[in-house]
């Protein structure tokens, strides 16, 4: 193109010379533009900076021929005079008409497309060799960077009617190249197979189709090499240096070896701590702060989490732009190392503007009662990041950001910025299982937790199950007093008919009731709640109910009163509600019949969840369950207020409710006779025990995603009357879960395999549950 422009140059300098050496001007009357088949003549005007009047010279000319050629939309530009008219003679570029993809399976085809259009090639644009080299560069690069190093791309272009042409890009994928080796150079502390432990690539291995950790990239190795850095320095080797590192691929482009040098050093102790500068708070305290002590082998991550820690005090009084610098002083020949912190506080700044945005439907008081940073108040670090948890913690929103800006020209004040990210409130909830026994088993509700953006929440629930019906409607005010005090309501009506079930014995109850609840904080994180209710359960048993539920419907008629007074306390530590990483929650919850009613019985129950990060990518979950009711006044505990486990919320891999103890047919009363049919039910019990144990990581494709959870658990519990029927009645379970916090509501899929299951117990292994589980 450039020696087309300087051919174009010579040839406009040829007859501007002709035109001077005639002493002739040439003042353009009229300009023609001829060779053009796509483009409009208004558009070469727009760009030809001359015009009619104008005086053609040397400059103009050469001027216009640079500002047609930098269109690009022409291959070619001539300027000719014919009797006082600029005749502008232009070769069209040809228009891509058409862009075929064949043998592309690494990509899909329409991402293909996206990116050719990013790098200057789509259809209707106009054709251009070196924009198509560039892009096929792209391609190529795409394909190495998922390791298809032998990937071979022919294009071709065709000719078409009306100056138009077909590009065709023919694809040759190949094999995707592995790594075959990575070996380490210079390393004696630890072995070839450690270090290769802690990295993220590897060789082949069973996980490596769905990882794709086999497969080399520039990012992943310097990630590597951090990793590997970071392990020798929080092993006390400071003079660690990664020298080198070699990457290089077999001719066949399948195999790729990985080569590290490394310089390891020698491993530096501790021999001092000291503290200087501007110290504020006591000395005491700052040292119990700082992790790493005299006489350790050094390591980088507690000299930084102590760091972190003393700057995050200075924080929570005010000085928020507090800079902690620790300085080593080495001696080389001892190998240890003394560390001198030092710190200054800078400005006590407090807070001057709260500013929340991202909050469309939710009112700003919702998000603001959360807060435990006030505006004016001197800047607290954990207060602000107990606002931030808090306000994640109403569930409300998918993400909840906050930053604190210096406010600009001030010296001591801040403002903190939230931004949030709302997500749907109101769901309906669907839950599905299926056992070869019960066939499929559905509920659903309709929840709204925050209605018209106030925080108050409301939900109608319609459950239709095999064994039991629930129609419901509940009211909570999560703030009825300014200073949290929660006001709820319930109204419901729940029906249980085990009679269609042939793993649970027959019986049949119609339970009506209303009940007011009160929540009351008594600290940050614990909320303490009273409930009354009053109900009227109608009890129904058949000719094959055990014995103990019609001795029962004797006593106490087949129609009760009931007024169970409710006791509970709840703490909530977890980090986030939807992304929990590390915290626990504790719910300790009492119910017990009021005096006046016909029955007299009690329960309690405790369940607790602790979560602990193993590091960036694993998070441990243990729950505990435990539950104990009896009667009192020499009255039995109704069966209908027993304690059941199995199902996805408990014991997953069985059916739900069926786990505990079961009556044959042989206490069962038939027309006064006892049958000889051998038949079990599950009938629940008094006691109730629950654990799980559960690995849950992030989908390793879309680590950033924080809907998607993927979990390995493994699950033990039942319900028993007695301590010693315990150890027979237990059931494991172990297997893997799917966590989907869709735009419906959470979605929570298991596949399960009983570990200790006998030929009595029912089981399901596949449970889903779509929704919001109240």
């Amino acid at each position: 193109m450039k020696f087309r422009v300087f051919l174009a140059f010579i040839a406009s300098f040829y007859v501007i010379s002709s035109w001077a050496s005639d002493d002739y001007s040439f003042i353009v009357r009229d300009i023609r533009v001829d060779g053009l088949q796509r483009t409009e003549a208004g558009t070469v005007f727009s760009y030809l900076p001359i015009k009619v009047g104008d005086v053609l010279t040397e400059e103009k000319t050469n001027e216009a021929i640079k500002s047609l050629y930098g269109t690009g939309f022409f291959t070619d530009v001539r300027l000719k005079a014919e009797n006082g008219i600029l005749v502008v003679e232009v070769n069209e570029r040809p228009a891509i008409a058409e862009i075929a993809i064949n043998g592309a399976k690494e990509f899909e085809k329409d991402k293909l497309l996206e990116g050719l259009k990013q790098a200057g090639i789509s259809e209707s644009r106009i054709f251009s060799r070196s924009l198509l080299e560039r892009a096929e560069q792209e391609l190529k690069r795409q394909y190495i960077s998922r390791g298809k190093y032998a990937v071979k791309i022919t294009t071709t272009t065709t000719p078409l009617e009306r100056n138009r042409v077909g590009i065709n890009f023919d694809i040759k994928e190949g094999r995707t190249a592995r790594i075959k080796k990575i070996s380490f150079v210079g390393n004696e502390k630890f072995t070839d197979k450690e270090l290769r432990g802690i990295l993220v690539l590897r060789k082949p291995d069973l996980l490596s189709w769905f990882n794709k950790n086999d497969q080399y990239s520039k990012q992943k190795l310097a990630a590597d090499l951090e990793t590997l850095r970071s392990h020798y320095l929080d092993r006390g080797y400071l003079e660690f240096n990664v020298e080198s590192t070699q990457v290089s691929i077999t001719p066949d482009m399948r195999d790729i070896y990985i080569t590290i040098n490394v310089t390891e050093g020698a491993q530096y102790k501790v021999s001092d701590i000291k503290v200087a500068g501007e110290l504020l708070i006591p000395e005491a305290e700052i040292r119990e702060l700082i992790q790493i002590k005299t006489g350790d082998v050094f390591a980088r991550k507690k000299l930084t989490d102590s760091i972190k820690s003393l700057t995050d005090r200075y924080g929570d009084d005010g000085y928020a732009f507090a800079n902690i610098n620790a300085n080593p002083e080495l001696d080389y020949e001892k190998r240890e190392a003394a560390f001198t912190f030092f710190i200054d506080p800078g400005k006590r700044v407090y807070v001057r503007r709260i500013n929340i945005t991202g909050n469309d439907r939710t009112r700003d008081e919702v998000i603001r009662r959360e807060f435990r940073q006030m505006e004016g108040a001197w800047h607290s670090t954990q207060n602000i990041n107990l606002s931030k948890q808090r306000v994640d913690r109403l569930f409300f929103f998918n993400s909840v950001n906050v930053e604190t800006p210096a406010v600009a020209n001030k010296t001591d004040q801040v403002d903190i910025n939230m931004k949030v990210e709302e997500r749907p409130t109101g769901s309906i909830m669907f839950g599905a299982g299926y056992s070869d026994r019960q066939g499929i088993l559905l509920n659903a509700s309709v929840s709204q937790n925050n209605i018209f953006g106030t925080g108050n929440f409301f939900n109608l629930e319609v459950q239709r199950a095999a064994i039991n019906q629930t129609y419901s409607a509940s009211f909570t005010n999560p703030y009825f007093t300014i200073n949290g005090v929660s006001l709820g309501f319930d109204v419901y009506k729940r029906d249980i008919d085990t009679r269609p079930l042939k793993s649970f014995a027959e019986f049949k109850t119609e339970t009506t009731g209303a009940g007011i609840r009160l929540g009351v904080p008594i600290a940050e994180n614990d909320i303490v709640s009273f409930g009354l209710a009053a109900e009227n359960t109608h009890i129904t048993t058949t000719n094959k109910s055990p014995k103990r539920y019609t001795d029962f419907t004797h006593e106490f008629g087949n129609s009760t009163n009931n007024f169970p007074f409710t006791v509970s306390w709840a703490r909530d530590r977890r980090d986030s509600a939807i992304w929990t990483t590390s915290g626990t929650t504790h719910r300790l919850f009492a119910e017990v019949s009021v005096p006046g009613g016909d029955l007299n019985y009690y329960k309690v129950s405790y369940h607790q969840k602790w979560f602990y990060p193993i590091n960036d990518f694993f998070t441990l979950m243990l729950n505990g369950e435990a539950g104990y009711g009896d009667g009192y006044t020499g009255k039995p505990m109704p069966f209908f207020k027993n304690f059941f486990a199995g199902g996805n919320t408990s014991v997953r891999g069985y059916d739900l409710n069926t786990l505990g103890p079961r009556d044959d047919v042989s206490n069962l009363s038939a027309g006064g006779g006892v049958t000889t049919n051998s038949r079990f039910f599950a009938i629940g019990a008094s006691r109730r025990v629950v654990g799980n144990v559960e690995l849950m990581f992030p989908v390793p494709f879309m680590k950033d995603d924080r809907s998607l959870r993927l979990g390995l658990f493994l699950d033990g519990g039942t319900v028993f009357n007695h301590f010693s029927e315990l150890n027979n009645l237990m059931r494991y379970s172990a297997g893997i879960a799917v966590t989907w916090v869709s735009p419906m509501g959470p979605l929570k899929v298991s596949l399960a395999q009983p570990l200790n299951d006998k030929p009595e117990d029912n089981i399901q292994r596949f449970q889903f549950m779509f929704g919001q589980q109240f």
